[in-house]
């Protein structure tokens, strides 16, 4: 079966992230259900994924040993994304978080290591882990996820070197709220968007105006979905696919091209913010 072509981005350091990825949360929480995971990135990685999204919340842990024992010898050509939980994130607990990864990972690096959250710590000392970590090798990059605008500017305040790479964010065609100000924002300073539960966790699936556009093209609604996220600039998207088949069906949208009467229509039914809103999350 062929593998896929997906576009990288590069990173404010210059360094190239693919702009389409594996989501993994929630996996890890079910012993029974390992070996499918495992399966579905494996499966993945052989189409043509090559970035691989988790964090050390996700299952407790479990979900890095499951990208770990995925990726095994292909290694050199993934790119890894992991987050450490705020409640980790002063310089030490950072740091120690992050060689709890690495071991879970099975790696020496992390390509893109992520504050999931802000959390009581000050950024100063988050950031000064992350430059410590990035010193040593043991992260290439680091960025911020669940960061609203205010977030946004207290950071780059602390970040006098500006070395935020990336913010990942909830982001769908129902979770609009972002393009108001925090997405400009962003990409002002080059720092790209992670669009994460871009299906909105599979709710968006029935919504009638997107099966409308679905039906036009004798695709999926997540299809439509997935698609409406890649023709935008700056974004990174990362669903989560747990069988082969779901894999297959990710990677078949990037064909899908939508047309203007389609994105007039989406626009119709999930309407582009008007005001600034708290930023959304799940």
């Amino acid at each position: 079966m062929p593998g896929a072509k997906i576009h990288s981005i590069a990173l404010p350091s210059g360094a190239p992230m693919p702009t389409y990825g594996l989501g993994t949360w929630r996996m890890g929480e079910n012993g029974r259900a390992r070996d499918a995971e495992v399966a579905a990135l494996r499966h993945g990685l052989a189409r043509g994924f090559t970035l691989i999204d988790t964090a050390e919340m996700y299952g407790d842990g479990e979900a890095e040993r499951i990208v770990a024992e995925a990726v095994g010898p292909r290694r050199a050509n993934v790119f890894i994304v992991s987050k450490v939980l705020p409640q980790n994130s002063s310089k030490r607990g950072t740091i120690a978080a992050c060689e709890r990864s690495l071991k879970r990972l099975g790696t020496d690096h992390i390509d893109l290591y992520l504050l999931h959250w802000r959390g009581s710590p000050p950024l100063a000392e988050t950031i000064a882990a992350f430059a410590e970590l990035k010193a040593a090798g043991k992260i290439l990059n680091w960025g911020v996820s669940n960061f609203d605008i205010d977030d946004m500017h207290d950071l780059d305040k602390a970040d006098s070197a500006g070395g935020c790479a990336t913010n990942q964010v909830l982001y769908n065609l129902s979770r609009r709220g972002i393009e108001y100000d925090l997405m400009p924002y962003c990409r002002a300073r080059g720092v790209p968007i992670m669009a994460y539960s871009p299906i909105e966790q599979g709710r968006l699936l029935t919504h009638p105006g997107l099966r409308e556009v679905a039906k036009r093209h004798a695709v999926t609604a997540a299809q439509v979905a997935l698609a409406w996220l890649f023709r935008q600039d700056g974004v990174i998207t990362i669903p989560k696919a747990t069988t082969l088949q779901h894999v297959d069906d990710n990677l078949a949208a990037l064909n899908l091209q939508l047309t203007a009467e389609d994105l007039a229509a989406l626009d119709r039914h999930f309407p582009k913010p008007t005001r600034a809103k708290p930023l959304d999350m799940l």
